[in-house]
């Protein structure tokens, strides 16, 4: 019983577009099925195929999420924190990764003298000799330095602890190609087998949030956050680039889709989508 599920689930997950709509071959089956003596037990075991196709989809999808994020917050506190610490600490001298970071540090401190002179100025705080506002300033200076030293051994951390998780996360894939198939046959089950109405709904908010028109503002947070993580720099023109032609993949992969597979499949859910979209 469980091998011919499992060959059942193959199929699915490999079955192919074909030249009739999806929705006409489902209301043919349906007629077949109803006149089909043993529809009874082929109900009850495609139920069975159903049943297990979720549960196991739901389990890798956990696997997939859960055992990078572990291994990634293991190996970054158990291991490459203490050996990183140790050596960034050795060589005290490395403070900034790139010239982002230090154009933010000099900022900063920039604020910081500007708002001591303010608060001077209006009364906040008593007149002060030069040697006193250069000690604050220089403790000021430190305080940053610590800040961003560790902002850069942190940058370091994250590159060897998500390359780990790349690893982690690309092995689970490689050694479980059958699980890995049950997940894509319930993937496209499940979108598939959405009403016109939902599909359209989910197609145009994605197209929205990755490719509508205020998602510059938001493709420039995402991308100045992950440059931050791995401690790159914080290239303007690498950012405007990257938002200029980015969103543009991704709105023609959404439309190939929809003219390639969807428009084949549910041709009514593409009619709703361009409604809708109007």
């Amino acid at each position: 019983m469980k091998y011919w599920n499992l060959k059942k689930i193959n199929q699915l997950a490999f079955e192919k577009t074909g030249i009739i709509p999806r929705s006409m071959s489902k209301l043919f089956d349906r007629f077949k099925q109803e006149l089909n003596p043993n529809a009874e037990v082929e109900a009850l075991e495609e139920f069975k195929v159903a049943k297990y196709q979720t549960s196991a989809s739901v389990k890798y999808i956990i696997i997939l999420l859960v055992m990078p994020i572990l291994i990634n917050q293991i190996s970054k506190t158990f291991v490459l924190s203490p050996l990183i610490n140790h050596f960034w600490n050795k060589n005290s001298s490395y403070i900034f990764l790139n010239h982002s970071q230090e154009e933010r540090a000099f900022a900063d401190l920039q604020r910081f003298e500007e708002k001591l002179h303010f608060e001077i100025l209006i009364g906040q705080l008593d007149s002060i000799s030069l040697e006193a506002i250069q000690k604050k300033m220089s403790d000021k200076a430190l305080e940053i330095a610590v800040d961003y030293s560790k902002e850069s051994s942190s940058a370091i951390k994250n590159i060897l602890a998500d390359l780990v998780s790349v690893i982690i996360f690309l092995s689970i894939l490689i050694l479980n190609k059958r699980q890995f198939s049950i997940l894509k046959s319930f993937i496209n089950e499940s979108i598939y087998g959405l009403s016109d109405t939902a599909k359209a709904f989910l197609i145009i908010l994605f197209t929205d949030i990755f490719v509508g028109f205020h998602s510059p503002h938001g493709w420039e947070i995402v991308i100045e956050a992950i440059l931050r993580h791995f401690g790159l720099p914080e290239s303007r023109d690498f950012i405007f680039i990257f938002i200029s032609t980015f969103p543009v993949i991704l709105d023609t992969i959404f439309k190939y889709w929809i003219f390639r597979y969807l428009n084949k499949i549910s041709p009514s859910a593409v009619a709703t989508y361009h409604n809708m979209n109007e």
